[in-house]
């Protein structure tokens, strides 16, 4: 067991996971906060490098269970310090995660496969990770420069879904639409301007479905991509959905339509 108890080397080193991108990629890891992502996480096999809580605290029996069955690092911290890493006083556990390789092949395309386009805000990739693990999708590729999966915003949003769905980050839109063809894979885009509205197209089997950047849409290479590109009908004042929100939409009605099937 180990203890921390001052700003020392390795509690910098795990709050760099916070903010840092590039110390997350580099170091292979991130912080996941929560007792139920955690345990989704230990349950779909994400390695979990070390489990961090509160001094005087005793853990549970599911904890130390999870301690011995992955065997993470037992890791004793003031509890101001694990406050901060949490982003919560009132924070229990903390774990340290093994990051997955970003493989398109971890993607077995059965159903819909959300693609989220130069996303911005990380909370927004957690709630469209969320509706994607609830709608039964097979996976969400994350495209461009974007905010991160791995964003202790985007873990939060999720609600430990991150770790039942996989979720890719591909920089190139090219890659994805490469293997998007060698799978046979319809590419639909999503617009306000689409040709078609989403009750009348066909989302319940392999596609790939293309939601844009929250404020400028889909890039000119996914446009390009596109074999065709749907709508959502709405009414009232609104203009369009948020981007979250469209992906739910999308997410529902491909799982209407399957269980229709």
């Amino acid at each position: 067991m180990s203890r921390v108890g001052t700003r020392n080397a390795r509690f910098q080193q795990w709050e760099a996971l916070l903010s840092n991108r590039t110390k997350r990629n580099r170091s292979g890891e991130f912080l996941v906060q929560g007792v139920r992502p955690i345990t989704l996480a230990a349950e779909h096999g994400r390695p979990i490098r070390a489990l961090l809580y509160a001094s005087g605290r005793r853990l549970s029996d599911w904890a130390e269970a999870m301690l011995r069955d992955t065997g993470a690092e037992r890791v004793e911290m003031a509890p101001e310090l694990l406050a901060e890493l949490a982003g919560k006083d009132d924070a229990e556990l903390v774990a340290v995660a093994a990051l997955p390789p970003d493989d398109l092949d971890r993607i077995t395309p059965g159903g819909p496969v959300i693609v989220f386009d130069r996303p911005s805000d990380p909370g927004n990739i957690g709630t469209v990770v969320r509706s994607a693990d609830a709608f039964g999708a097979s996976g969400v590729i994350v495209t461009g420069h974007a905010a991160d999966v791995y964003d202790p915003k985007a873990v939060r949003a999720s609600t430990g879904s991150l770790f039942a769905v996989p979720v890719v980050r591909v920089s190139s839109p090219g890659d994805v639409v490469a293997w998007a063809r060698a799978a046979d894979i319809r590419i639909i885009g999503t617009d306000e301007t689409g040709t078609h509205d989403i009750f009348r197209r066909d989302l319940g089997g392999p596609v790939l479905i293309v939601i844009g950047n929250e404020t400028r849409g889909m890039s000119a290479a996914w446009l390009a991509a596109c074999d065709e590109t749907v709508r959502i009908p709405i009414g009232g004042a609104a203009s369009s959905l948020n981007a979250a929100a469209a992906a739910t939409v999308l997410l529902y009605e491909a799982a209407r339509q399957r269980e229709e099937k």
